[in-house]
């Protein structure tokens, strides 16, 4: 049905969240998960637009890398940062509820959102500064990461919030034991470095943000867990907060996230999955994510192995991550977000469903 919608844009993707939000409020006889989707969708309208001033005031503008496509040139000198107005009313709301609540989960949400947050700043910062696409190097990134993820890990471990046993169904998980700890460092990382680049089309990464975090806050409520019903209002903020930036990131993007957006809305997507465990769904929801971060690795393993082999690097895709691939093809930037949009909405109802009948 998803795929026999000739024009699936912002509209056809509001009106959606906005009904099956609804009617998961009907269903579960809560409207507070509504009315925070709705108040957050307002707020991120109301602060990207009121920050997009302030951007361009302050000249803070992307830079295209020269070895992406060339038709991104038109899109330099676009503001950028705009990240900042999506996860900083997010932390001061996680913020309200700490304060509270005084849950140590959502506690520690705060500390690692607020790390990654400053990570994706300074490596958008440095960028602008040196007006090229390059801020922080790939190592020195990585490195921020790691000690951020692995405090996360520790502190979550010693207050006993993650779970080794990772549940697939309400009976049947599998017991990572001591791999806990790769698996929670890969599942941070590699969310924050999955949706971040994802983040090479207008409204890509904010769309499929915005449908994956409505599925993953329906899958939270479906462990009908009191304790957890937190994560839930949690992920609906965001799904209206992603919904709300995406109003000025369509295509013709009018500003951008940066890092500081995608890097901070993988950790978030990466840690409330394992402080819910949630991490089996959320693979499935985050299918997009996960295919665009694969095909990188891929084309890059594939170069080196081959340049090893033959001298002369080969490659699989005409570039990755994927989404630049189906651009060099010919197939238009709106496209090719419409339809992946469409694929994450059917990957949301599979995982779903498989929540049900497994």
């Amino acid at each position: 049905m998803i795929g026999k919608i000739k024009k699936f844009d912002f509209k056809s993707l509001l009106i959606l969240n906005t009904f099956t939000l609804l009617v998961t409020s009907f269903f579960f006889n809560n409207f507070i998960f509504i009315g925070v989707y709705i108040l957050f969708f307002f707020i991120s309208l109301f602060s990207t637009k009121n920050g997009l001033k302030k951007i361009k005031k302050l000249n803070l503008l992307q830079n295209i890398r020269t070895e992406g496509p060339a038709d991104h040139y038109k899109k330099s000198k676009t503001p950028t940062m705009g990240g900042v107005f999506m996860v900083v009313p997010f932390i001061v709301f996680l913020l309200i509820l700490n304060i509270n609540l005084d849950s140590p989960r959502v506690f520690l949400l705060s500390l690692t959102i607020f790390g990654f947050l400053i990570i994706g700043f300074l490596d958008d910062y440095l960028s602008i500064k040196s007006k090229q696409n390059t801020g922080l190097k790939s190592k020195e990134k990585f490195l921020l990461q790691s000690i951020i993820s692995i405090i996360f890990i520790f502190l979550a471990y010693k207050e006993d919030l993650i779970n080794p046993l990772f549940s697939v169904s309400e009976s049947w998980g599998i017991d990572m034991n001591i791999f806990i700890f790769p698996i929670a460092f890969l599942v941070l990382v590699g969310f924050s470095n999955s949706v971040n680049l994802s983040d090479g089309l207008d409204g890509l990464a904010a769309g499929c943000s915005s449908i994956i975090f409505y599925g993953l806050g329906t899958e939270i409520l479906m462990k009908d867990r009191q304790e957890l019903i937190i994560f839930s209002i949690l992920c609906y903020s965001m799904s209206g907060i992603c919904l709300g930036f995406l109003k000025y990131n369509k295509y013709p993007a009018k500003i951008f996230m940066g890092d500081t957006g995608s890097l901070s809305i993988g950790a978030i997507l990466g840690s409330i999955a394992l402080l819910t465990n949630s991490v089996f769904t959320l693979s499935i929801f985050s299918g997009i994510f996960i295919i665009e971060s694969l095909s990188v690795i891929i084309q890059v393993s594939y170069f080196k192995i081959t340049k090893k082999l033959f001298n002369k690097g080969k490659r699989i895709f005409l570039m990755a991550p994927l989404h630049h691939h189906f651009e060099l093809k010919g197939v238009k930037e709106q496209k090719i977000v419409e339809n992946f949009w469409k694929i994450n909405v059917l990957l949301v109802i599979l995982g779903i469903v498989l929540k049900i009948i497994l």
